[in-house]
């Protein structure tokens, strides 16, 4: 539609940093709404967090400091050292989980456990901007956190919630692949890869999709140590997928090839089957276990997540998250989580770009007031109050100008309806200039016959095969 035009993202030398135009703002602003409601049907208390952490807490997660912007005070004395101690030294937070965590830990006497928020938030990363990734992007997460334990089930509801919330959206399907770091560590165990290189190889498999099988293997023979044995094993694992926990688990031990499971292996693959198989029951086709889904960050202990989004593979995962047991602590009791969120910006711009959604208007104006000359204007701006009064989103016509220009002022704006005061004491009406029809009216009662043009829509455009 015409207004769509309007969606896509307004032209800026400052790469990275998103301003959508007024229809891309409305189907953003639109995605939160429904995400924070389908959220709260769950249980789930939406929080905010401060903006900026201290560095130690940013880069408690491992390899993240490049990606992080430091703050400076730019009125500082020149004459005063840099401040380089990490606890000191403040910078934007990248994500939503480690401030999370430091929340919960700073309000653990307070909270109630197993706690569940959502938070929907812009974060900041200091990474090479390109299509779907930006420096500064609205980040949507869910998670749910215990106090010294929590329980298993809350792996299944967490990708669940998420999938019913993106369903929710006028998006293309998305299906979330499953996986758990369990499973590959032990994997790993038991075909020799030693423990000082666990790490490694999960973040050299986690990138398969990215650079393909054979830099995976020469990442993990040349670069991590691997023996090319190990690594082909590696890759056995890593092309196992499947909805059936029995299949799932009969292919991991089967790829082995003779070698012991280990106990975190079977633990891990216990887990695994579980999540899938209740998935399948409760939302069939919404989770699919896929083996190669590692997940690059070092704080993930179990399940891990991932989400691709259909006819758009090339943008990567829409969604991800996991399990943590370990990341909040305050020394004297652990708090175990799992979440998954959203790089809300990221899937607005393949949206907007693919023209997915269609937008019925840009403005949320349902009803422009004509004027029929200024020394009239308080009677249309009565009206508009009183339209306001009940709902109806209005405005008054800017100027006086001639009828015929003011309601090509409401049509290249995209207001469905204009309302023209009645002279001397005479009916007011109002035409949908749509249709062209018009009919007598009074602000303290009308409404539209559809009440659906009382406010901008959004739907998913219907796609060729």
């Amino acid at each position: 539609m015409r207004h769509m035009a309007q969606a896509r993202m307004a032209q800026s030398s400052l790469s990275g940093f998103p301003e959508w135009l007024p229809a891309g703002r409305l189907v953003e602003q639109h995605f939160i709404d429904t995400l924070r409601r389908t959220f709260e049907l769950h249980g789930f208390s939406g929080i905010e967090t401060r903006a900026v952490e201290p560095l130690s807490q940013l880069t408690k997660k491992g390899e993240t400091s490049k990606e992080v912007y430091l703050l400076s005070r730019l009125q500082a004395d020149p004459n005063e050292p840099a401040e380089t101690d990490p606890g000191k030294q403040l910078g934007l937070h990248f994500d939503l989980t480690v401030p999370f965590t430091r929340y919960v830990v700073d309000n653990a006497g307070t909270l109630t456990f197993p706690f569940k928020r959502y938070q929907i938030q812009k974060v900041w990363r200091g990474e090479r901007p390109q299509e779907g990734r930006f420096r500064e992007f609205y980040q949507v997460d869910i998670d749910v956190v215990g106090d010294g334990g929590l329980p298993l089930h809350y792996d299944v509801e967490a990708p669940l919630i998420m999938h019913e919330a993106l369903c929710a959206l006028p998006v293309p399907p998305v299906t979330i692949h499953v996986s758990n770091r369990k499973v590959a560590q032990g994997f790993y165990q038991a075909v020799g890869i030693p423990d000082a290189q666990l790490a490694e190889v999960l973040r050299a498999v986690d990138k398969l999709d990215k650079t393909g099988p054979q830099a995976v293997t020469a990442e993990l023979v040349d670069t991590v140590g691997t023996t090319p044995e190990q690594a082909a094993a590696a890759l056995r694992l890593a092309t196992i997928q499947g909805t059936e926990p029995q299949q799932v688990s009969d292919a991991v031990l089967s790829a082995l090839e003779g070698a012991e499971p280990t106990e975190l292996l079977l633990t891990g693959l216990d887990e695994l089957t579980y999540l899938i198989a209740t998935a399948g029951r409760r939302r069939p086709g919404a989770v699919v276990a896929d083996l190669k889904i590692a997940r690059g960050l070092d704080y993930y202990t179990g399940t891990v997540y991932e989400s691709f989004m259909a006819g758009a593979h090339d943008l990567g995962s829409v969604c991800s998250g996991g399990r943590y047991d370990n990341l909040a602590s305050n020394g004297r009791r652990t708090f175990p989580g799992v979440g998954i969120s959203i790089g809300l910006s990221r899937l607005l711009s393949r949206v907007l770009a693919d023209g997915v959604v269609e937008v019925s208007r840009a403005v949320p104006t349902a009803v422009l007031v004509a004027v029929t000359d200024e020394e009239h204007r308080s009677q249309s701006d009565a009206v508009a109050d009183a339209l306001r009064a009940r709902g109806i989103s209005a405005e008054t016509a800017p100027t006086a100008a001639k009828f015929g220009k003011q309601i090509r002022f409401a049509d290249k704006r995209g207001i469905p309806f204009v309302w023209f005061p009645g002279p001397e004491g005479a009916a007011d009406s109002v035409k949908d200039i749509r249709s062209g029809e018009q009919v007598e009216a009074e602000a303290a009662t009308w409404t539209p016959a559809d009440p659906t043009d009382l406010a901008p829509r959004l739907r998913a455009r219907p796609q060729t095969p």
